[in-house]
């Protein structure tokens, strides 16, 4: 029987995608609802602290570095992202509407007891270190957010 509970697999990085990603997830927790949040493959970003380069091990690992946003306010825009315009127009018009950044809602969610869980395969693929993460990150592989999809009573791909 499903439990109050709603599990979240966020693979998308994109900034519109992450603000209804954390807008569900705090709304659902004020609510009383459990709520997981699997972060795969882009959506980790949202997860990364905000740094410099780092030096990965690979050429690959250097590419994913060079060109993956650090932190969830460097975030593209999943539409008309206009070489970097866009977020800057979207932010503005976010900040005139009183909505709050997703660095906010993030913070706000883990306020709220929201579990965040990164994907182990998508950081081994990305080259993406644990220490690259913000604190409080759980780390798990897809068996361990199908348990908890299978007794929530609301899942979703964003």
């Amino acid at each position: 029987m499903a439990e109050d509970k709603m599990a979240i697999i966020c693979f998308s990085g994109d900034l519109d995608k992450a603000l209804a990603t954390f807008n569900l997830a705090t709304g659902a927790a004020a609510s009383g609802m459990e709520v997981t949040i699997f972060f795969t493959f882009w959506g980790i970003n949202l997860l990364k602290k905000p740094r410099g380069r780092r030096g990965a091990s690979s050429f690959l690992g250097r590419m994913f570095d060079w060109i993956m946003p650090s932190g969830p306010d460097r975030l593209p825009l999943s539409k008309f992202n206009m070489a970097g315009l866009g977020p800057f127009f979207m932010k503005k018009q976010m900040r005139s509407k009183k909505v709050q950044a997703v660095s906010e809602f993030l913070a706000l969610a883990r306020e709220m007891g929201v579990k965040f869980v990164a994907c182990i395969m998508s950081m081994q693929v990305m080259e993406i270190p644990e220490e690259d993460l913000i604190d409080g990150v759980e780390f798990g592989g897809v068996a361990a957010f199908l348990q908890e999809a299978a007794n929530a009573k609301i899942s979703l791909f964003i």
